[in-house]
């Protein structure tokens, strides 16, 4: 194998392997010691720093109004995108979360891009869309709810919530002049600013009751390999193995991340479920493909702007 492809290889599997874990690892605090808020402030101020090295580098190419414009992406994949997704899987689980929202991402996206850019899907993606919709009914209604109906409810609206605002993140980005790291350093920067006010004087703040190990896990976790390695990887996955790798990532994700959720939280998806995640998983792929057969330019950079989950 070249050593190029070796490479892309290596990136694609520790990008899937990044954000299949998040899932998991977010539950494992969010249901312990700290909240979705807590989870919140790790990821984007944590990012921030991390990020903050690879942006100044670009940060003389930026276009003017892409610094205000920066403003809306961040109230849509931001802070907000982060507390809703951590709150899903607080009230839901590991590999719920992880079929329900990136599944739905590309639903979404392709919707509103229909509707305010009019690039109107192909056949084979909205086959896939379809196929996705059905494994979501079929995920939420058909497994069945908990003792606790009310809280699951609201998990998957937070989950579809969070999957909508990554979509209009998307759309926005195609016209906003931001490369993958502007757009991922300065969501984190502004939503650190705006959201550190609210979590300090609300009296959200739980990392105190923490314990040392459990608060340095989540901010390796949520900083540096969420908010940096996963970027880094899978744009060095997309340059070195071509588009198809964005899809395959993509459609392994509620897999990896159900066979993840058992080894660390022991969750175990039921038969319905587990027929579900792949029914998405295929959708996800099919869809994938599709966007890409058509335009792969476009494609590749909404992609890489969810990479930066």
């Amino acid at each position: 194998m070249p050593r190029s492809r070796s490479l892309g290889c290596a990136a694609a599997i520790t990008a899937l392997l990044i954000w299949s874990a998040w899932f998991a690892v977010t539950r494992l605090s969010v249901t312990h010691e700290l909240r979705a808020a807590d989870i919140v402030i790790l990821r984007v101020g944590v990012g921030s720093l991390v990020l903050l090295p690879f942006f100044l580098g670009e940060f003389w190419r930026m276009p003017k109004r892409a610094w205000a414009e920066a403003i809306i992406l961040s109230l849509c994949w931001g802070a907000p995108f982060v507390l809703l997704l951590a709150l899903g899987i607080q009230l839901t689980s590991a590999a719920h979360a992880a079929a329900l929202t990136p599944s739905t991402m590309p639903v979404f996206a392709g919707v509103l891009a229909w509707i305010f850019l009019g690039v109107r899907p192909a056949p084979r993606q909205l086959a896939g869309y379809a196929v996705i919709v059905a494994g979501v009914v079929a995920l939420t209604f058909g497994a069945g709810k908990g003792d606790d109906t009310r809280h699951e409810t609201v998990g998957d609206l937070a989950l579809l919530g969070a999957a909508l605002g990554w979509a209009i993140y998307t759309v926005r980005l195609r016209g906003s002049g931001l490369t993958t790291i502007q757009a991922a350093f300065l969501v984190c920067f502004y939503s650190t600013v705006g959201y550190l006010p609210i979590y300090l004087l609300g009296g959200f703040a739980r990392v105190g009751d923490a314990s040392w190990s459990e608060l340095a896990l989540q901010i390796v976790y949520q900083g540096v390999l969420v908010g940096g390695l996963s970027v880094v990887a899978y744009n060095v996955a997309i340059a070195q193995l071509g588009p198809n790798a964005a899809a395959v990532v993509a459609s392994l994700v509620p897999v990896v991340a159900a066979l993840l959720a058992f080894p660390i939280l022991g969750d175990v998806p039921t038969s319905v479920e587990a027929v579900a995640i792949a029914v998405i998983s295929v959708g996800v792929l099919l869809a994938a493909a599709a966007v890409r057969r058509r335009d792969p330019g476009v494609s590749v950079r909404s992609s890489a702007a969810g990479a930066s989950r």
